[in-house]
């Protein structure tokens, strides 16, 4: 008689085991003639099933790298000075709607029902006590029951009103203008924790190329010493230089991961999440001529446009207190019912229905100084929304011009840079080549080692300070360069 086995492995996470299954399912399995061994084939495939969808779930996929765009578009989702210039941006909207709303004619449905006590007439010659008449005993009054049902449109002219909708437009302007400000702001700051992320990159790859190029000349030394052709200070010295490149390799990741920090606060809810960014340090952007920055900074700098418009509101704002000098003129149209009666005929058959109309003209004569006051007060603002203006538009003349020059020099350095970094890599080979063939000295090499780092990690910071100063152009002139 053949016997199966079953061979039964050590149970893992996702696997399930056999007293997990169900007696029914046993049972059913056994009577419709499954042998044991088709009975353990079958645990074995829901076990590594199971297991298998576990892994495949638990299996993170990759992020798609971040580029700049979506930095910005992420950043602004969630920083607050941002944010702020936002809402403030939306409830100077509203506020013009509101004004606006205030040009327009009223509607109003009206429902009114007035109790007034009547008058009693006096005791009569028979003794009997007076009866409640159809009069009033307050003469504003019209009847003892009067109900009110009237549709009411009213209309104020005046010329306050019209310069209140006209400031509430310029302040909605320079509102718009203020969120702008704060958006180029924070596009300069997310462009530099980008580039500064990418900069600490490229310096730990440089660091571990230069703790490579210091292992392998370590090596080297080392065989020369082998074979005396060079005393052991060579090999003290190189090795002194190793772990001097793992210091710095060590000092790089720990400054590229704070950077990555930096960042990961404007981008995600968790700092520490892990990312990648897509763009690179070696996709240089060129620098526009000064004539097209200027262009584009005087067509488009939001600091100058809220000035403006800052100015343009205190004008409004002046006159607007100087209409308090002037009349206002109140319309008002009713059409419904005002009868002692809520229905549209009267008892005798006449007709409640009906219309009124009212025109009012209020003339301003005292108010004890109080208009006088008001214009007094929006002048002051407006002289100094003046002098803002000025000094704005001072320092963009001065701005422009710095950060153009500091954009100019920083592009001229990046070629700089490139051609040290050549150089010197070129340097570290005819030394490396030297050394071998024994006509240089181990301070040569360490010398070349140290330029080739040198130039690489300034080209790095030079690379940051060119997009730093492309990004402080454009909270001046609107778009990156």
């Amino acid at each position: 008689m053949r016997s199966y086995g079953c061979r039964v492995a050590r149970p893992h996470a996702g696997t399930i085991p056999f007293t997990k299954l169900s007696a029914p399912l046993v049972t059913t399995l056994m009577n419709k003639g499954h042998t044991l061994r088709n009975l353990c084939f079958f645990v074995l495939i829901v076990g590594c099933g199971g297991s298998a969808a576990k892994a495949q779930s638990a299996t993170p996929s990759p992020a798609a790298p971040i580029t700049l765009d979506e930095a910005i578009r992420r950043a602004q989702a969630v920083e607050t000075t941002y944010s702020a210039a936002s809402a403030e941006a939306g409830v100077a909207q509203a506020q013009r709607e509101i004004a606006r709303s205030t040009l327009l004619p009223g509607i109003v449905y009206h429902n009114q029902y007035l109790y007034t006590q009547g008058q009693t007439a006096p005791v009569d010659q028979a003794g009997r006590s007076g009866q409640s008449t159809s009069a009033v005993r307050f003469i504003a009054n019209n009847a003892v029951h009067e109900y009110t049902s009237q549709g009411i449109v009213s209309e104020t002219i005046g010329g306050a009103g019209v310069a209140d909708y006209r400031r509430s437009q310029a302040e909605a302007a320079a509102a718009r203008a203020r969120l702008e400000v704060s958006r180029r702001g924070l596009v300069a700051t997310v462009v530099e924790e980008y580039y500064s992320v990418l900069a600490a990159n490229a310096k730990v790859a440089v660091a571990n190329r230069a703790l490579a190029e210091a292992s392998r000349f370590g090596a080297i030394t080392r065989q020369r010493e082998a074979g005396g052709e060079v005393a052991h200070a060579d090999v003290v010295r190189a090795d002194l230089q190793e772990q001097q490149r793992q210091r710095e390799l060590n000092d790089a990741a720990l400054v590229a991961d704070k950077a990555r920090v930096d960042l990961g606060v404007l981008l995600f809810p968790d700092p520490t999440t892990e990312y990648s960014l897509a763009t690179t340090l070696d996709q240089m952007p060129t620098l526009p001529t000064k004539e097209e920055i200027d262009a584009a900074a005087k067509s488009t700098n939001p600091d100058v446009r809220a000035a403006f418009e800052a100015l343009r509101a205190a004008d409004f704002e002046v006159a607007s207190a100087r209409f308090g000098y002037a009349p206002d003129l109140s319309l008002s149209y009713s059409y419904g019912i005002d009868a002692p009666e809520f229905a549209v005929h009267a008892p005798d058959g006449t007709r409640n229905l009906g219309y009124s109309a009212m025109a009012t003209l209020d003339i301003p004569v005292w108010d004890w100084f109080a208009t006088h006051n008001r214009v007094k007060q929006s002048t002051i603002r407006r002289t100094q929304a003046s002098v803002e203006l000025t000094i704005t538009q001072r320092r963009l003349i001065a701005s422009l011009d710095e950060l153009y020059k500091e954009a100019s020099v920083s592009q001229t350095q990046m070629k700089l840079l490139d051609q040290s970094v050549q150089t010197a890599s070129q340097s570290l080979r005819l030394t490396n080549l030297r050394y071998a063939a024994g006509e240089g000295t181990v301070l040569e090499v360490v010398d070349a080692q140290n330029s080739l780092v040198g130039a690489e990690s300034s080209r790095a910071d030079g690379a940051v300070r060119y997009y730093v100063a492309l990004a402080n152009l454009q909270t001046l002139t609107g778009n990156m360069p």
